[in-house]
């Protein structure tokens, strides 16, 4: 599935949207340059799953864990950009077989820790990637300023493995003229490849956090 996003909100929408595909167990990989809405987009993903928030960006801890508010699986936000391996990233103790987890920055640290994922990436125009860049900050807090550019991002998601075999079964259309409100569909099917509670907890391993 391939989305021309226009704004933050229409990012946000997205991620409401998506979160009634997944169920407890499920993995999502978002990458995207710094400022491109990974966190804005998670956000919408606990609108959509009905968790306690607020969902910030994780930067001060590697993994914050947000409960169900409805009984259903608890979203577990993690920021990779430090981690170096999939060992690390199993190394937080995640319950991935009851939760629905997000990884920032988590390409190729996936070998091992499950069949199945979701890989969401998204693209924003050059010029406002080397704007936030400029502010001098190595991890995507994707603040409200960053986002005030309301350039259009280009979202794409594809499934891996068994779990997304029949694709990410949503309709092709949630808005006007077969569109989702603030996107626009491109030609860019599922591609589905075979290969491998507390509030707001905070996982922190020891010399990993800070900016």
């Amino acid at each position: 599935m391939r989305r021309i996003v226009d704004d933050p909100d229409a990012m946000h929408a997205l991620g409401v949207e998506l979160a009634g595909a997944l169920r407890a167990g499920d993995l999502m990989v978002l990458t995207g340059p710094l400022g491109a809405g990974k966190t804005t987009f998670t956000r919408g993903l606990g609108e959509g799953l009905q968790v306690r928030g607020p969902v910030t960006s994780p930067t001060f801890v590697l993994a914050r864990t947000h409960p169900s508010t409805v009984g259903g699986p608890s979203l577990v936000h993690v920021d990779a950009y430090r981690l170096n391996s999939a060992m690390e990233l199993d190394d937080l103790d995640i319950d991935f077989a009851r939760s629905i987890v997000v990884v920032e920055w988590g390409r190729g640290l996936l070998e091992g820790i499950t069949e199945s994922w979701l890989d969401v990436e998204i693209v924003r125009p050059l010029g406002a990637s080397e704007a936030v860049a400029g502010a001098g900050s190595d991890s995507d807090a994707d603040t409200d300023a960053d986002l005030d550019r309301a350039e259009p991002r280009t979202v794409t998601v594809t499934g891996f493995g068994p779990r997304w075999e029949a694709g990410l079964g949503l309709a092709p259309s949630a808005g006007t003229d077969g569109h989702a409100a603030g996107s626009t569909s491109a030609v860019a099917p599922d591609q589905p490849a075979t290969s491998v509670g507390s509030d707001d907890a905070a996982v922190r391993p020891d010399g990993r956090v800070g900016e």
